[in-house]
């Protein structure tokens, strides 16, 4: 069994329009929202043997805001990655680590989801995933393979989602 991390990038600032959006950063809020999901990675039992990451600003921010002492693999296939360029990039990078957390984006991460998991293995955790996989969302999934070589449609399960609104509800909807 594999260790599947899954991490958006944090809220990211679009107050300067001028900026490629491969250069944003993060705003405020979202970076006491990378914030609060480090500590809570940090607080839960799951190590990470290898992070792989987007080279794109918010993500940047969102490893050195969430996962400070990381020294994160950046690859620039996962900037605005689908699944099949997620999965090529574990294949390359994974080699014998046990469990791999990727900081990515989205609409590639919540794809994943779909991808991953089986009819028949939906849970209340999937429905929300499935329904928003907002910022600075983190999920784990326990993937029924022995390499990563092996991924495949539905060889997953959601065993774990949360998102910073869960941990502080300002960090939720602005209305």
């Amino acid at each position: 069994m594999k260790i599947l991390g899954l991490l958006r990038h944090a809220k990211s600032d679009w107050d300067d329009v001028g900026k490629r959006d491969f250069d944003r950063g993060l705003n405020d809020r979202g970076r006491r929202g990378a914030k609060l999901m480090g500590r809570y990675i940090d607080d839960h039992e799951q190590d990470w043997d290898l992070v792989l990451a987007s080279p794109a600003e918010r993500a940047k921010q969102t490893v050195a805001d969430a996962l400070p002492l990381a020294e994160p693999v950046w690859d620039e296939r996962l900037y605005l990655a689908d699944p099949p360029t997620i999965i090529e990039v574990l294949q390359a990078h994974g080699g014998d680590a046990e469990s791999v957390l990727v900081v990515g984006h989205n609409p590639g991460l919540q794809e994943m989801l779909f991808m991953l998991v089986p009819e028949d293995g939906e849970t209340g955790d999937f429905d929300e995933a499935a329904t928003k996989y907002p910022t600075a969302a983190y999920s784990i999934f326990e993937l029924d393979i022995d390499d990563w070589s092996q991924i495949e449609k539905g060889c997953g399960q959601l065993v774990h989602f949360k998102r910073p609104r869960d941990l502080d509800p300002s960090l939720g909807p602005e209305s």
